[in-house]
């Protein structure tokens, strides 16, 4: 049987633009932490690793105990210095990882399984005419997210070797949520 690809949700942030924990925004009765951790899980990710840092987490995510959180204690570098962090703790247990954010909030499962099922060492949304997260990293290629820059994570790797990657479209990727603007409506009451 060969191992699953795992999941690494970068959820270590302290949301400055947003001025609030984004990972524990509430959408539709769900923290945006929790969504993108069962998202994973319902494409068919194990082990789901959530890397927390600036807020913690574990209360969100209580109700979901297959998932592995970790304490990126250097965090406030950036977003590769979170995705380093859970890519170490999956360590050799995983053929791929697929590395997702918590604040793209119109990302679905389905989204996921394309990626996985992509061909290719890597794959990576499409969307706006660029490459990004979420991506699937394989193979050979996983050793590229233990050399990411910690103040960029994998977008940048992605865009500069585009001819190796597979990419998915993906227009549900281009929304996402940074400011206090880009927050949905609170939804109508009576």
């Amino acid at each position: 049987m060969t191992r699953p690809a795992a999941a690494v949700v970068l959820a270590a942030g302290s949301s400055s633009r947003l001025g609030q924990p984004k990972q524990l925004l509430v959408l539709e009765g769900e923290a945006l932490v929790h969504r993108a951790a069962r998202l994973a899980l319902e494409a068919g990710c194990f082990p789901v690793v959530v890397v927390e840092g600036a807020a913690p987490l574990a209360p969100a995510l209580a109700d979901l105990p297959s998932v592995e959180l970790v304490r990126c204690e250097d965090w406030a570098r950036g977003p590769g210095a979170s995705l380093k962090r859970g890519v170490a703790h999956l360590a050799g247990r995983a053929r791929g990882v697929l590395v997702l954010l918590v604040d793209q909030p119109l990302v679905t499962a389905e989204d996921l399984r394309r990626l996985l099922e992509a061909p290719g060492e890597v794959a990576a949304a499409e969307y706006e005419g660029v490459l990004g997260v979420p991506a699937r990293f394989s193979g050979d290629k996983l050793k590229v997210l233990a050399a990411v820059a910690d103040e960029r994570g994998a977008g940048p790797w992605l865009r500069a070797n585009a001819a190796q990657v597979s990419p998915v479209p993906m227009p549900s990727a281009a929304r996402d949520l940074d400011t206090p603007e880009d927050q949905p409506p609170p939804p109508r009451r009576g």
